[in-house]
């Protein structure tokens, strides 16, 4: 579509393959999210005339509930490939178009944690087997997908012992896996890539360290690669976990505040308010003291983030594809807002002649914790 950026759109059921001319051609628009804690979603939007047969094939496939229809979407970045999507369809929209003899077609799609939500396997027992071993059984069903799992050990596994309790499998999937998560303190998602076809099943702690990406840098005239960035910090939103473990004799309830910092939830920012509200977590008394401390590390680690940012970019000039849940640093923005940031959330849009990208970032804290910011 652009000098510099291709554009690769993969149909198919199960195993898609790459789209006929036509079909690329009636593209007028793409529209990727991406956020951290949330499933992904796509949209794709076609002009085609009245009379193609391209509606009949796109509203037979989208109601077709086996096989499902899934949709890939590439982009080769000055010779980089990125996955932006692999999903399924989920919905179509038909509207009218510019003129008489044609007509908009917008097809609304997931990411594939959407066929993990599809099933109810209620009741299935899973005896003397950790969290990580339960996440790793249901994902094997899903390497049709090119689903690759990722299950990252928690540090305070628990083994449960088949005299005392069988863990059993509650609702879909997805369901099932996201609720383990939240016990631990951890989270899940699914990632496309590297490659058309694979993906990675992610299931293990909200890293906030690594490698960041390029910075984005504003105010810096020839070297400023953003259009807007601006930036907000509310003090008021902090707030102190504090979690309630059962003592086993006397059944009184110990409560223990949490700290918002943990080696994969390191400080971005040197000045972080105080918190000013305690927030109990409800439910953690019936859980064992493991899963108690897990998921008040998790909650802590969520109502840290008091800086936010919002901005947008055009990827030509930026020179890359900004990824979301992982760190960028910011340049140009002044002391209190310099630093290194976790990307919250990133939109993709794809139009013909040009590609941006909107963003979402955050931090625990003003002031970087760094003395040069990574170009």
């Amino acid at each position: 579509m652009l000098k510099g950026i291709n554009l690769t759109l993969m149909i198919g059921p199960a195993v898609p393959v790459p789209v006929p001319k036509e079909v690329l051609e009636a593209v007028t628009g793409i529209e990727v999210t991406t956020t951290a804690g949330q499933a992904s979603g796509f949209q794709l939007t076609f002009t085609l005339s009245n009379r193609s047969p391209l509606h009949t094939l796109f509203l037979l496939s989208g109601g077709a509930p086996i096989p499902l229809i899934r949709v890939i979407i590439a982009v080769t970045v000055n010779g980089t490939p990125e996955v932006l999507m692999d999903g399924v369809m989920t919905n179509h929209e038909v509207a009218p178009g510019s003129d008489p003899s044609h007509s908009n077609l917008t097809v609304t799609g997931e990411d594939l944690t959407r066929v993990m939500d599809y099933m109810d396997f209620n009741g299935l027992p899973y005896p003397a087997m950790t969290a990580e071993a339960r996440v790793l059984l249901i994902l094997a069903k899903y390497s049709l997908f090119g689903i690759v799992p990722l299950v990252i050990p928690n540090i305070f596994t628990e083994v449960p012992i088949p005299t005392e309790r069988i863990p059993r499998h509650q609702g879909t999937d997805l369901s099932y896996i996201k609720q383990l998560a939240r016990e631990a303190g951890y989270i899940f998602y699914v990632e496309p890539g590297p490659v058309p076809g694979v993906n990675v099943a992610y299931w293990g702690p909200e890293i906030k360290v690594g490698v960041p990406q390029p910075s984005l840098n504003m105010n810096m005239d020839a070297h400023t690669n953003v259009e807007s960035l601006s930036f907000s910090f509310d003090s008021e939103s902090k707030s102190m976990p504090v979690l309630y473990i059962q003592e086993p004799i006397t059944k009184v309830p110990i409560p223990i505040p949490v700290p918002d910092v943990s080696l994969l939830n390191p400080p971005l920012g040197l000045v972080s308010p105080i918190a000013k509200t305690i927030k109990s977590l409800t439910g953690t008394a019936r859980l064992s003291p493991i899963q108690a401390v897990s998921t008040g590390l998790s909650e802590a680690s969520r109502s840290s983030d008091t800086v936010t940012a919002r901005g947008s970019l055009d990827v030509l000039r930026y020179g890359h594809v900004l990824k979301a849940r992982r760190l960028v640093g910011v340049r140009g923005a002044g002391t209190s807002f310099d630093g290194l940031y976790f990307i919250k959330s990133v939109t993709h849009t794809i139009k013909r002649g040009e590609y941006k990208q909107r963003f979402n970032l955050t931090r625990n804290g003003l002031v970087s914790t760094l003395p040069q910011v990574p170009v």
